[in-house]
């Protein structure tokens, strides 16, 4: 893994850690490719069943790498999106653990992930329109799923950034934590989500994610593709063993 993303392996558990502080953790090319090949190998990892983003240093992450930008270099990957995840999203959940800001590409990396945990006075905004371009890595489908659309529309357009406490409010944050205590509250949750059975956390996923905005028979016709590969799997038949035995489950991911 190159330099630019750190990963770390806790029980079921991948910490990836954005790794250019002295750029604010901005995202250049080197950054987008690594990053797309940590989340690869979460994803691959059949011992993996969450992950966590967080950024090393003072924030989160800044987003693109403005400089690069200035000398031709777009820090995407085709058919993947920005930083190699805002168009591909990892198939298992990934959590953000925010300190500092998110901002811009940034704030659309964390839009990314499943579930989003800050520290307090974290700053999550979208000031493209202040630099001559507009948030075109998702922050403008994603903002008004999880904002009010009045506040997603004053973000885009005034530049303007909210706090991680008005995001809680808004329901956008899961949980704000003291300052320098997003990671381990994420880590806690994310060890939270691991124990349950990996096939079915990926189905839940994907149907919440793919099903915001259509119809409810749009809803049970798409379910229906998950039905037959959950509630026959190995897993599906462990999890009411272990029910009606009283003990742990012991999942497979089959």
């Amino acid at each position: 893994m190159a330099d630019e993303v750190l990963t770390e392996i806790r029980g079921k558990v991948m910490v990836i850690t954005l790794n250019r502080p002295e750029a604010m953790n901005s995202v250049n090319q080197d950054l987008a490719q690594a990053l797309a090949a940590a989340v690869d190998e979460m994803d691959a990892n059949p011992d993996i069943s969450c992950g966590v983003l967080t950024g090393n240093g003072r924030g989160f992450c800044a987003g693109m790498d403005l400089k690069a930008f200035m000398q031709g270099s777009f820090p995407g990957i085709p058919g993947r999106g920005f930083g190699g995840i805002t168009e591909q999203l990892p198939k298992k959940p990934l959590i953000a653990a925010v300190e500092g800001f998110a901002l811009a590409g940034g704030c659309e990396l964390a839009l990314s992930c499943d579930l989003i945990v800050a520290a307090e006075g974290a700053k999550f905004g979208i000031p493209e329109a202040g630099v001559g371009l507009f948030a075109a890595a998702g922050g403008l489908l994603r903002l008004p799923r999880v904002l009010p659309y009045a506040v997603a529309m004053r973000m885009a357009l005034t530049a303007q950034p909210i706090t991680a406490e008005d995001a809680l409010g808004y329901g956008m944050v899961t949980e704000v934590t003291p300052k320098g205590e997003a990671l381990d509250a994420a880590i806690e949750l994310a060890e939270q989500i691991a124990k349950n059975a990996p096939l079915s956390l990926m189905a839940s996923k994907e149907i919440i994610r793919e099903t915001q905005g259509r119809t409810e028979a749009e809803f049970w016709e798409y379910q229906k593709g998950h039905y037959g590969v959950i509630f026959g799997s190995e897993d599906g038949k462990e999890g009411a063993t272990a029910f009606a035995e009283k003990r742990a489950p012991r999942w497979q991911g089959k």
